[in-house]
């Protein structure tokens, strides 16, 4: 990361760049599915919800040709549309077989997994308690893999209280990818205790970037009076990130531009912490510290607490 060179006449302050930070692999997926998509089928291309949680990238892909929708019946007949990141319930792409549209699918491989565990659940007959927040489109998508009445979401520990359930009931446990690792854990606990028998998932459902992006704050928070997270109002990881700030003792605000500063903000601000959710693009990073630059000598640390190389397939479709 670039900063101006010092002067005088403004006060230093040290920046605390987490790593990793930004883009996750399902982010690049998905984002690479509608570029793809655009220069094979030609604009528009129907893109239903947000590709991802970032206005940037959306206004970047829109202005590529892409049209998002929240529904399908918004999507003309004979129209490319891609499923957004976050999943959506087995009824859309089979509206959209019946309907003959030519459909991507750009969920991320880490919620299909997901997905494929609850219906194994609700085969092995077993009662799905959902660790979530309700409305997010991961949440609806993952609740519309199973029939109804099969599935009961579970925000908070107080949810895990009121829940009704035989001490014996069939129950398993499956999350949404984007949660608190803090919170959930204390959830899982909680479930335990009441339901002992409750059958875990094989691996963590909260996913790898997540939880990395979640460390990676925890390593820098500590040191910093101040924690700037770029993200947008409905990214649920970049909510966690000013969540997982602030418990670290540090002041934590989500921005979606550097534009968004307030010089006022780091009054008696000495050093200072800065990360991206997974939908961010790194551009913005930069962006995010030129507007810092410009009343302030910054000086960029980089703290690195874990290298990530994964990566996902395309669909087929695109992957010839």
């Amino acid at each position: 990361m670039n900063a101006p060179f010092p002067k005088p006449d403004k006060p230093d302050l040290r920046l605390l760049l987490a790593a990793p930070r930004g883009f996750c692999a399902g982010v690049d997926r998905a984002i690479e599915i509608v570029e793809r998509a655009l220069a094979r089928y030609g604009a528009p291309v129907y893109v239903r919800h947000e590709i991802v949680h970032n206005r940037y990238v959306v206004d970047g892909l829109r202005a590529k040709g892409a049209i998002f929708v929240e529904e399908l019946d918004e999507v003309p007949d004979g129209a490319p549309v891609v499923f957004s990141a976050h999943g959506v319930p087995k009824s859309v792409p089979a509206e959209a077989t019946v309907r003959g549209l030519d459909w991507l699918d750009a969920t991320c491989p880490l919620v299909s997994k997901v997905h494929r565990q609850a219906e194994r659940q609700i085969e092995a007959g077993r009662h799905i308690l959902f660790i979530g927040h309700k409305g997010h489109p991961e949440v609806i998508g993952t609740f519309g893999q199973v029939p109804d009445g099969n599935m009961t979401l579970v925000e908070t520990l107080e949810d895990v209280a009121g829940l009704d359930f035989p001490a014996d009931a069939p129950l398993s446990f499956l999350t949404q990818t984007t949660l608190s690792v803090d919170d959930t854990a204390e959830i899982v606990e909680a479930i335990k205790a009441r339901f002992p028998q409750v059958v875990a998932p094989k691996a963590e459902d909260i996913c790898y970037a997540t939880s990395n992006r979640q460390a990676a704050v925890k390593a820098i928070a500590g040191e910093c009076q101040l924690v700037l997270v770029i993200g947008a109002p409905n990214s649920s990881n970049s909510l966690r990130l000013v969540e997982v700030a602030e418990r670290c003792g540090a002041t934590g605000r989500l921005i979606q531009r550097g534009a968004e500063i307030d010089e006022a903000w780091f009054d008696g601000v000495t050093t200072m912490g800065l990360t991206a959710g997974a939908s961010a693009p790194e551009t913005l990073v930069q962006e995010v510290i030129d507007r810092i630059a410009s009343f302030r000598n910054v000086a960029v640390e980089q703290v690195v607490t874990a290298e990530e190389k994964i990566t996902f397939k395309l669909p087929r479709q695109l992957a010839e």
